[in-house]
């Protein structure tokens, strides 16, 4: 039977079913972490993130102290840029940047025979140092950038204020997770394959949209 549902209510349903389905299948979610773990569901319609989408300690709280400080959110593509909600964030004083299609990045990365999201993410983290900032890296596509995110942090030169790891993929995805995993660099990180732009954006959504404004 097709659903008679008014526009605006749609969201509102498709959260209800998930909290249905949810509780058929036997799922306690933890409270804080419970909206983003959601969001990731809705924006994927795929339950196993219930499971697989892991927190460091007190992850959520830490992140939207960031965001209410005023911290920038780095992406590793232009969707996840798109995909963020840029009005909300900056009700805090927080910008959206994702360095992917710099033409200085792209130069470097020839030269270097690395990912432009590696360099992206040495380029973001310079920037970060050299104005004093704060922010998150939201990465929902390339395994590199976290790569690079834990080199920097190994060797001492950065170290990310938090990281939403969650690139898609088969090559090197799962390990450059594990890689944040061991790191006491505060994350949400999608164990396994699964993630993608959609999710990074909507894990910040998630952050967001359950702030006190």
């Amino acid at each position: 039977m097709i659903e008679h549902i008014l526009p605006g209510d749609i969201e509102k349903r498709s959260f209800e079913i998930i909290a249905e389905e949810l509780e058929s299948m036997g799922i306690s979610l933890d409270p804080v972490q419970d909206p983003v773990i959601r969001r990731a569901i809705h924006t994927s319609a795929d339950f196993e993130y219930a499971k697989t989408l892991k927190f460091s300690p007190e992850a959520v709280q830490k992140a939207r102290e960031l965001i209410a400080s005023g911290a920038d959110i780095i992406t590793d593509t232009n969707m996840a840029l798109t995909g963020i909600n840029k009005k909300r964030l900056a009700e805090y004083g927080g910008r959206v940047y994702c360095y992917m299609a710099d033409e200085d990045v792209a130069s470097e990365a020839r030269s270097r025979g690395i990912t432009r999201a590696s360099v992206s993410m040495e380029h973001a983290a310079r920037d970060i140092k050299a104005r004093g900032g704060r922010a998150i890296f939201a990465v929902g596509n390339a395994p590199t950038a976290l790569i690079t995110l834990r080199r920097l942090y190994d060797e001492k030169e950065f170290a990310a204020d938090f990281i939403i790891g969650v690139p898609v993929g088969f090559v090197n995805v799962v390990e450059a997770k594990e890689l944040i995993l061991e790191t006491d660099m505060p994350y949400i990180v999608n164990r396994g394959r699964k993630g993608g732009s959609n999710i990074a954006a909507a894990i910040v959504n998630a952050l967001l949209y359950g702030m006190e404004r």
